[in-house]
């Protein structure tokens, strides 16, 4: 049996507090990781998944900063460095899809939003991460885009330019960081049942109209994503970097199109 061990492993999740930011601290911690656990507002929520970690036997704190301000970023890892001594996996979970505008009709200062959060903050924690990796010559960098890094999404153009300039953004510094031990790579998560789009799964029209785009026919459960992000930022994929993976139950295969063109 091989097992995921991120025994005295050091990690800081954005974006924790709830839904896969949640998953993955959780399975983070349940593999031997000290897990930061980042949130925007809810300091109930966050100190929940805290609470749920420390029963379990693991270790986390609660880590309140917008990731969408580089001061706020400075001052989180600051945080980290006090209370964990450094870092040895950074999750870039954060992310909001804005409001569905087409492009015409949108407000520039709610696309700008949408980028500030979902791609500038990856930036900021990023940056902030490899000041730390650097030195010791290891780390693993995790970036949670979407399969809408792949596919479009119309009334949703902020959150699919942000998602796939992040791809390319992870690309681009894998290649910079290669020889010094650290790992930049990305996760793509599908259609997942999360409080976020409750008003989808929670709708039987909506919900077998999203199934239908999934040759699974089914929505995931946070939990396999979590299970992957723990895989991807532990020693079992020490060979993986620069690329991403799409944990999306077949929606990148076209599932329209099984029964011919």
């Amino acid at each position: 049996m091989i097992n995921i061990d991120l025994t005295g492993r050091r990690a800081l999740v954005t974006g924790a507090s709830s839904g896969l930011g949640r998953a993955i601290a959780v399975n983070l911690a349940s593999c031997g990781a000290k897990v930061g656990v980042n949130y925007l507002k809810d300091q109930v929520a966050a100190q929940a998944v805290v609470t749920q970690i420390q029963q379990a036997g693991g270790q986390a704190i609660a880590l309140q900063a917008d990731v969408s301000q580089p001061e706020a970023v400075e001052a989180l890892f600051a945080e980290v460095d006090r209370a964990f001594g450094g870092l040895d996996i950074m999750v870039n979970n954060a992310g909001m899809d804005g409001a569905r505008e087409n492009c015409a009709e949108s407000q520039p200062d709610h696309w700008e939003s949408v980028i500030r959060v979902d791609l500038l903050g990856p930036y900021y924690c990023t940056r902030q991460a490899l000041k730390r990796m650097q030195p010791q010559q290891r780390g693993v960098i995790l970036q949670v885009t979407s399969v809408h890094e792949f596919i479009p999404w119309a009334g949703y153009s902020a959150y699919t330019s942000a998602k796939a300039a992040l791809s390319m953004f992870t690309k681009s510094v894998a290649q910079e960081v290669a020889m010094q031990g650290i790992r930049v790579l990305a996760i793509a998560p599908g259609a997942i049942q999360t409080p976020i789009n409750a008003s989808v799964w929670g709708n039987p029209d909506s919900l077998r109209d999203l199934d239908q785009k999934i040759a699974m026919n089914r929505l995931g459960e946070p939990d396999e994503i979590g299970r992957v992000a723990a895989f991807l930022v532990s020693d079992l994929a020490s060979y993986i970097t620069g690329t991403t993976l799409a944990v999306d139950g077949g929606m990148l295969i076209y599932p329209d199109f099984s029964h011919g063109g």
